[in-house]
């Protein structure tokens, strides 16, 4: 019973009074430094001395305060005064006498931390403080910022509009104060009185890149205040632009510099990497000559790296990294120069124009006519440049020509070239040679090879042309041996044209008169026929000639009688004879002879 004694006494009234007494508050309130909160609070009280025009005042005391003679941190009782400074950072903005008992708090302070509570006063009944519905007021570090809205790339030149925000919670909380701060502000900026924003219009330049931009917002005449800063992106075409080279897969990269040169040997490993700085970030490429090797993705990370794993002598050349984006671009090269040691070595013959006549392999056996003139090109692939060097018999050459070693000529080769030809290419890693055995061909063994062949073409034609002139007798014996009738041995030797029979044609003379009976000795002989040979679709024709195979005797009566006197002609068809001329008389005594 005492306790509650106690507290109806520190209530200001009876207990039978604070029946009917009623508050809602929120127990714990936290606020940062400098900033404003809005605490709310409804309460209750009987109906019991007083009217609806009877005035309502409320307090808010801090706890401990005696509510009787102390002063209160907000009221709306004009006559009473008030703790706090300025007067209006706590004011009760609700009104009792509509059952509200809201209380505002500005720029809170750390010595506003605490407990407080609440007494109202309406007529004489009502006189009552709400000890039990206490709320607790705490104050912490200011630690809100405001948010900067900034476009994520500024074009240079172009006006932009950059806009901060305060959040704020209450209406009834004051407008703070904003300030701008940077480098590309080129005034103090707006300071809005009632506004929870600012909005500063910016046109940056290409020297406000990377530079930062601070809106601040104040909060108490006390100095409390926060803000926010962002750094700033204008756009620029790509920049700084490097190249870098490691040796190694597993060592760091080192930058080229400014040297242009870049040397490595053949089966090397060989990494480079490219990195260019530009807003909106550039887009890379890799590329050898007018070959482009690779991109980098968009959006990258504004680096493009290339490796050779085993570079070889066909990644020799110039490699260009080019940096762009839509306000320009920039590249840079590199020249690559793969060393490696002679390969693929050659030596060709060449013409009197240098022409190449033939390729020549390593151990070919090269054979020249003494005295004839000899020029040899020997070539290769190397880097550096191989040094190109001729040795005959263990001796070296002097070079035809002291600027192409690789040239050699002999102008007249004799005897004593004859040997191993080496070319030989070196240079600071490696070497290679080839060799070639010269033999030098006599020139009189070359005449001598010519008589010889000469005579065995003639033996071979003789031959040929007696084997034709037996076949030709054996196959006349056979027709002869077939007709039944000997034929008479000849007294004489025999030529070719013992063994074709001769038909003459009928003369004017002759188809005029009877013909004169033959004895039959003079009569043709019964095997007497055309033979025709032919050879390579030629056929060979022979005139009238002697009549077959006679006696001595009959040889020497032909002989003393001149009209009986016959020639032959060979030609053969659709060749003109060189001397021989057709008979002028069409009514030809004598006819073709034709072989078969």
């Amino acid at each position: 019973m005492l306790p509650l004694l106690l507290l109806a006494l520190l209530s200001g009234g009876s207990l039978v009074q604070s029946q009917g007494f009623s508050l809602q508050v929120q127990k714990v309130v936290t606020v940062q430094e400098g900033l404003c909160v809005l605490v709310p609070c409804t309460l209750s009280y009987p109906p019991i001395g007083w009217t609806e025009d009877t005035p309502a005042l409320g307090y808010w005391f801090l706890t401990g305060t005696d509510s009787g003679i102390g002063r209160p941190v907000a009221t709306n009782n004009p006559n009473r005064a008030v703790q706090t400074v300025p007067r209006d950072r706590f004011q009760l903005i609700g009104n009792p006498q509509n059952r509200s008992c809201s209380l505002l708090i500005r720029e809170a302070q750390m010595e506003d931390s605490g407990w407080y509570f609440f007494r109202v006063e309406r007529g004489y009944h009502v006189q009552y403080n709400f000890v039990r519905n206490q709320f607790n007021l705490q104050v912490t570090e200011l630690t809100q910022k405001p948010d900067v809205y900034v476009p994520e790339i500024l074009e240079p030149g172009r006006p932009v509009a950059v806009i901060c925000v305060f959040n704020w919670n209450f209406e009834e909380c004051p407008a703070p104060t904003f300030s701008w701060l940077g480098d590309a502000v080129s005034g103090p900026g707006p300071r809005p009185k009632s506004s929870y924003f600012s909005v500063l219009t910016l046109t940056p330049r290409p020297q406000d890149h990377s530079t930062y931009l601070t809106c601040r917002v104040d909060f108490s005449r006390k100095g409390v205040s926060t803000e926010r800063t962002a750094r700033l992106n204008v756009a620029y075409a790509p920049k700084d632009l490097v190249i870098s080279v490691s040796r190694v897969n597993t060592s760091a990269l080192e930058p080229q510099g400014n040297s242009p040169h870049l040397e490595a040997e053949k089966g090397q490993f060989l990494r480079l990497l490219c990195a260019a700085d530009g807003q909106p970030p550039a887009k890379l490429s890799w590329a050898l000559e007018d070959r482009v090797l690779s991109r980098s993705h968009p959006g990258g990370s504004g680096t493009l790296e290339l490796v050779l794993p085993a570079v070889k002598p066909g990644d020799s050349g110039c490699y260009t990294c080019r940096a762009e984006n839509r306000l320009g671009s920039r590249s840079c090269t590199l020249d690559l120069f793969v060393q490696y040691a002679p390969e693929n070595l050659r030596v060709m013959t060449l013409n009197a124009n240098r022409t190449v006549m033939e390729n020549l392999g390593n151990g070919t056996s090269l054979s020249v006519l003494e005295g004839q003139s000899l020029r040899l090109l020997c070539v290769t692939h190397s880097n550096p440049p191989a040094q190109l060097s001729w040795v005959l018999g263990g001796q070296t050459l002097s070079p035809s020509q002291p600027t192409d070693p690789g040239i050699l000529e002999l102008p007249q080769i004799q005897l004593e070239h004859e040997g191993d030809l080496t070319c030989q290419a070196q240079n600071a890693l490696g070497s290679q040679h080839i060799s070639l055995h010269l033999s030098v061909v006599y020139k009189g063994l070359v005449s001598q090879a010519f008589s010889n062949g000469a005579f065995l073409g003639t033996g071979v034609m003789t031959f040929l042309f007696l084997c034709l002139l037996l076949v030709i007798r054996k196959t006349l014996r056979k027709k002869q041996t077939q007709a039944g009738t000997p034929r008479p041995r000849p007294a004489r030797r025999s030529t070719i044209l013992d063994y074709i029979n001769v038909f003459p044609n009928p003369g004017p003379l002759a188809r005029n008169r009877k013909a004169a009976p033959r004895s039959p000795s003079q009569a043709p002989p019964p095997h007497a026929h055309s033979l025709e040979l032919k050879k390579n679709q030629k056929e060979l024709h022979l005139l009238p000639t002697c009549p077959g195979p006679k006696s001595f005797t009959q040889a020497s009566e032909s002989q003393n009688n001149q009209e009986e006197l016959h020639y032959a002609t060979l030609y053969f068809s659709g060749l003109r004879p060189r001397e021989t001329q057709e008979p002028k008389d069409t009514h030809s005594e004598y006819t073709d002879v034709k072989f078969h």
